[in-house]
């Protein structure tokens, strides 16, 4: 008795790519099914908030992790606005300035100019929190809410040993501070903010802004969630070519018609970002136009992709079929 099946491999179908196998499919049918999944890449803002959505129904925090959550919010309202800083032990001073000028224009966007709204700080490297305090009038204006695990006495975290190798991303911080933080963020009500010292939009940032507006989808208030980066001059100088990184939201506009010379950007990000190069203004790196030729992606100057060549590319692949005899 002979018993024979097909192998169909789908090799780097990661982060964005993997959508793209779907959007770009040679079969009709498929790329109208992934339309209505992921909606127009044409129409960023028009496009749906799958992967909160999907977060919003599939995880949750962990009864420690929420006590924690809960701990900071002391028994309050959840916070208005989230701040993430991926500052990797940096200190710079234009990264929170322009962060700040952001905080700002959250504030308006959102009416919330009158009132003293919470704001809750969040990093990768948490005693960079101090140091923006520091260096900012930030509580003057806003309540700032920040997880301080040395203060907070979980008794499952008692007595933790925080080694070297820990130290380097996380300061002297566990990295069950990140659990907690990224849901502490995603109680905002109104508001993501992403800033950073080097790259911003990142995907840390991009699920607490998604989670976020999946939890205040149908808000009665009548605001829509946003989700801002804040890039800073030495970003923007010469574009934003250090914003690399398949899964990385920014860095399909990194290449020759990136923004330059600006002292700093506050811009409106979509929760579910392009991927591949699906719109138009779009300024791909030499290194990744190679990249996508080896999927048989030819791309023009706005990064446009050139549908015939993508179509003559899957026609050529050849199916693999390996038989495997079982004799019985």
């Amino acid at each position: 008795m002979e018993a024979t099946y097909h192998m169909v491999r789908f090799q780097g179908t990661v982060d964005s790519v993997a959508a793209q196998f779907f959007l770009k499919n040679m079969h009709s049918q498929m790329r109208t099914a992934a339309l209505n999944l992921f909606g127009d890449p044409q129409v960023l803002g028009l496009r749906p908030n799958v992967f909160g959505e999907l977060m919003r129904v599939l995880i949750s925090p962990s009864e420690d992790v929420e006590a924690a959550v809960n701990w900071v919010i002391g028994g309050g309202e959840n916070p208005d606005i989230s701040l993430h800083m991926r500052m990797l032990m940096h200190r710079s001073g234009r990264a929170v300035q322009a962060v700040l000028h952001c905080l700002n224009k959250a504030m308006r966007s959102q009416h919330l100019m009158s009132s003293r709204p919470k704001v809750v700080v969040v990093s990768d490297t948490p005693a960079v929190v101090k140091s923006i305090m520091y260096m900012s009038n930030l509580s003057e204006f806003v309540e700032v809410l920040h997880f301080d695990y040395d203060k907070y006495r979980g008794s499952m975290f008692k007595g933790l040993h925080i080694t070297d190798s820990r130290r380097r991303d996380w300061g002297t911080a566990p990295r069950w501070v990140a659990f907690v933080d990224f849901f502490l963020a995603s109680r905002a009500k109104y508001a993501t903010i992403s800033g950073a010292h080097r790259r911003v939009g990142t995907t840390y940032a991009q699920l607490v802004a998604a989670l976020s507006a999946a939890y205040n989808l149908g808000d009665m208030s009548g605001s829509r969630f946003i989700f801002l980066s804040s890039f800073q001059s030495n970003l923007l100088t010469d574009g934003l070519k250090n914003q690399r990184g398949w899964g990385h939201v920014w860095n399909r506009y990194a290449g020759p018609l990136s923004c330059r010379k600006q002292g700093n950007q506050c811009a409106f990000t979509p929760v579910l970002p392009s991927a591949w190069w699906d719109g138009l203004w779009q300024s791909p790196i030499p290194r990744d136009i190679n990249r996508l030729a080896s999927y048989g992606i030819k791309l023009s100057a706005l990064g446009t992709v050139d549908k015939d060549s993508l179509k003559n590319h899957c026609k050529k692949k050849k199916n693999v079929v390996r038989t495997i005899t079982f004799k019985l």
